[in-house]
């Protein structure tokens, strides 16, 4: 049974950083971040392959960084430079295909609320 928990999210002010871990059981995955602001549509953060090829929106390149640790089955998203509109429940997931949609993943984390204060 393949299960996510994600973790790390938390209120920061503007310009401040957070790491977010996922741990994934069950397998090794490709894997990503997406993220959900309230009334908007789930938006695209960043994704890595199993052999470590990353991927990132537009919006966040330059300032996220993701990486895994095969090791300890984990996925972190290292985010720096926070902007108020970065705010919105993140939540990583996993599975057989590699991409920006969210449709190519099977298995999804509960998700972790970050919120960055102006």
């Amino acid at each position: 049974q393949v299960q996510l928990v994600d973790s790390g999210g938390e209120l920061v002010q503007t310009g401040g950083s957070l790491r977010l871990s996922c741990v994934v059981s069950g397998g090794t995955f490709n894997m990503g971040w997406f993220r959900q602001a309230p009334g908007k549509e789930r938006e695209f953060v960043s994704a890595i392959s199993r052999r470590g090829v990353k991927i990132y929106g537009g919006s966040v390149k330059g300032r996220f960084t993701i990486s895994r640790d095969n090791a300890k089955n984990t996925m972190y998203l290292q985010m720096n430079s926070l902007k108020p509109e970065d705010t919105a429940v993140y939540s990583c997931a996993a599975g057989e295909r590699f991409g920006d949609s969210s449709q190519l993943y099977a298995y999804w984390g509960q998700g972790t609320q970050v919120t960055v204060s102006s």
